[in-house]
């Protein structure tokens, strides 16, 4: 299934796209894609409903943010061998992990937000795991039964927040508007291999980034896995598994986003985003 959330922003409505593209509203059957909406029994009973059956939502809404209730964004960076290398670090040997503020969520479309002091906004395309059912001391054997979905994630990072300043990556990573996410849960059902998705991002136009998660140094098997050792996993908790090379950071000279900038980005079949840039209030 491809689930969704539509409407304004606080006031979204569970739905789904059916076979035709068409959004289906599900808000006689769950009340949101929250807890346990995202866990296994209620993924399969909503699975068993017929889309056509479903009421059509009209026009095109706006899509907020797929998951609902998010208690961790949780991030891993340097995770992909040759984003790591045109940054100039080595991988890691154990997953870097740091937090993004789940005040950072936002719809897959809405607008990206320069903050204030900002001279170095920069853009990541990530692949989205979204957790399903409370994961904890789980084997890397048993780490995809814990996983509702896949979605899309642009991590937006202010890199002199991140880097130049001191303490850890948080401030930088967890300004408003800095985790576009969507524009669907893709069950992973829907999803043969997560190590084998083609991702893109585009800056007003010209793809900047161009990988595929066949390179992601640690996969989401063992991320989930590592992850529950040191923390409980709970349903619609994210996990963002890293970029590929092509971020601003890393161009020669380095490139950043400024007001009036366009992005869009995407992963083979879990969907595409879109971005207008400007400053924030």
């Amino acid at each position: 299934m491809k689930l969704l959330r539509y409407g304004e922003p606080g006031n979204e409505r569970p739905g789904l796209i059916d076979a035709d593209g068409v959004i289906r509203d599900l808000s006689e059957h769950v009340p949101d894609f929250a807890g346990a909406a995202l866990e296994p029994a209620t993924l399969a009973r909503l699975a068993a409903l017929d889309p056509k059956a479903l009421p059509a939502v009209a026009g095109t809404p706006r899509l907020g943010p797929c998951v609902s209730g998010t208690g961790k964004f949780i991030c891993i960076g340097l995770n992909y061998s040759d984003h790591a290398a045109e940054t100039g670090a080595t991988v890691p040997p154990e997953p870097i992990i740091f937090m993004k503020a789940t005040s950072a969520i936002v719809g897959p479309d809405d607008d990206v937000l320069i903050p204030r002091g900002s001279e170095k906004t920069d853009w990541e395309v990530e692949l989205g795991v979204v957790i399903g059912k409370t994961a904890k001391y789980v084997s890397e054997a048993d780490a995809l039964d814990y996983v509702a979905g896949y979605c899309v994630v642009n991590d937006v990072s202010e890199r002199a927040f991140q880097t130049e300043r001191s303490g850890q990556w948080t401030k930088g990573k967890s300004c408003d508007s800095f985790g576009p996410t969507g524009p669907w849960l893709v069950t992973k059902d829907e999803v043969a291999d997560p190590q084998d998705l083609k991702m893109w991002l585009k800056v007003n136009g010209e793809t900047v980034q161009d990988g595929s998660t066949r390179t992601m140094v640690y996969g989401v098997a063992f991320l989930v896995s590592y992850l529950s050792r040191f923390m409980s996993l709970r349903p619609g908790d994210i996990i963002s598994t890293g970029t590929p090379p092509g971020v601003g950071m890393g161009m020669k000279p380095p490139r950043y986003l400024k007001s009036g900038d366009v992005i869009e980005l995407g992963i083979e079949g879990l969907g595409t985003q879109k971005q207008k840039v400007r400053p924030d209030a």
